[in-house]
């Protein structure tokens, strides 16, 4: 199916943060009714945890805000993601330093730290890494992700007129 917008949230692993957005931003997506437009994916900068779903307290994190990530697998980001992606929104300036150094020439346009589509105070804010930490951790990416996605939504619409 040919969507008119793409957009890859990339982490470390891809068993956190990035499915976490992925999933948060499908649902504002498909509550929107663009659904059918836009397409979304995860993947990771590392390849530890690839085919592994997110980790349980990611998901039970999602669900208790009403979103399933439950049936998504990590994979690592690949060669072809700079090319079949409109968007590669990294969490942290980790990633954004990885993803620009390993994209081809003339990509540089298309990756951002996921949060500079918030609104302040979120606006720049990296999301930290919660899988050494509690379950406030994964609330803490969730009301990041949250408010990033509410701004990216934003930004979707407009570049599709919508």
């Amino acid at each position: 199916m040919a969507h008119d917008f793409s957009v890859l949230f990339v982490c470390t692993g891809n068993i956190c943060r990035s499915p976490t957005a992925e999933g948060v931003f499908r649902a504002k997506v498909k509550a929107a009714g663009l659904d059918g437009r836009v397409r979304t994916d995860s993947a990771g900068t590392h390849g530890y945890h690839v085919g592994d779903p997110p980790d349980s307290r990611s998901v039970q994190a999602a669900k208790s805000r009403g979103v399933d990530i439950s049936g998504l697998r990590a994979r690592k980001v690949g060669p072809e993601d700079f090319r079949d992606f409109d968007l590669i929104l990294a969490m942290d300036r980790g990633h954004l330093t990885h993803l620009s150094r390993i994209g081809p020439a003339g990509v540089k346009a298309r990756i951002h730290l996921f949060t500079d589509f918030a609104t302040p105070p979120h606006r720049g804010r990296e999301v930290p890494d919660p899988y050494y930490g509690g379950t406030n951790h994964f609330e803490e990416v969730l009301d990041l992700v949250e408010a990033g996605a509410e701004g990216l939504l934003a930004e979707v619409r407009t570049r599709l007129g919508a």
